[in-house]
């Protein structure tokens, strides 16, 4: 009897131990906290940026392939006017594939480069998605030449302080400009740098584009 009570004991000794330590692995369990992204490409179209842009639209495409199907995209031309030519999933290579050769084609009268429009709409579209749950991001793809309109094009006097009114409302909220020339691309990071910082501001010339895409992915909480 007194063998019997002495196993039952032990028994019962173990698995408290045992319940105890499964209990305070669960307890450092970190759940993953998955945030799904909301990317606004802006994508120049016009007549300057024709001869990079087949290289550019390949590296968009790159880029969607490293979101997830819960993610979403738009993509924004650039030329004379700015509009919505995509909006879904990142993972519908068909459909931005067409989308893309649809709306991008070169047209000799395209000669303006409407990026102070395309970002005024990436930005505007980025504050409804953070309010939809979503970590908003814009990229600008394009050579960020000015032509055309000069109401259309970006005042670099007045969007620092648009994107600081942004960030009140979506303080995770990163950028990124490929294939401008360094020259160009220093004085965004003269203009932004102060108000978004280093993690959140990514420049990359089209020699260096390659590099830019972890970043951004990190950028973005992944």
């Amino acid at each position: 009897m007194n063998k019997r009570i002495i196993i039952l004991g032990l028994v019962i000794l173990m698995t408290c131990v045992v319940i105890k330590l499964v209990w305070a692995g669960l307890k450092n369990i970190q759940v993953d906290d998955f945030h799904p992204a909301a990317v606004m490409f802006v994508v120049d179209s016009s007549a300057s940026n024709q001869a990079k842009l087949p290289e550019q639209k390949r590296f968009l495409k790159q880029i969607c392939a490293q979101l997830d199907p819960e993610d979403q995209i738009k993509i924004i031309k650039v030329s004379q006017d700015a509009y919505i030519i995509y909006e879904g999933s990142p993972q519908n290579t068909s459909g931005i594939t067409k989308s893309m050769e649809a709306f991008t084609k070169f047209s000799p009268s395209d000669m303006g480069t409407a990026y102070g429009e395309g970002l005024k709409k990436a930005l505007s579209y980025a504050l409804n998605m953070k309010k939809d749950g979503f970590v908003p991001a814009v990229v600008v793809i394009g050579d960020l030449e000015n032509e055309g309109a000069t109401a259309k094009q970006i005042d670099w006097n007045t969007l620092p302080q648009n994107i600081r009114n942004v960030k009140k409302y979506a303080p995770d909220i990163s950028m990124m400009f490929l294939y401008a020339h360094p020259q160009k691309l220093d004085m965004v990071k003269e203009k932004l740098s102060p108000i978004l910082g280093e993690d959140k501001l990514i420049l990359a010339p089209e020699q260096n584009v390659d590099k830019s895409l972890r970043k951004f992915i990190n950028a973005i909480g992944r």
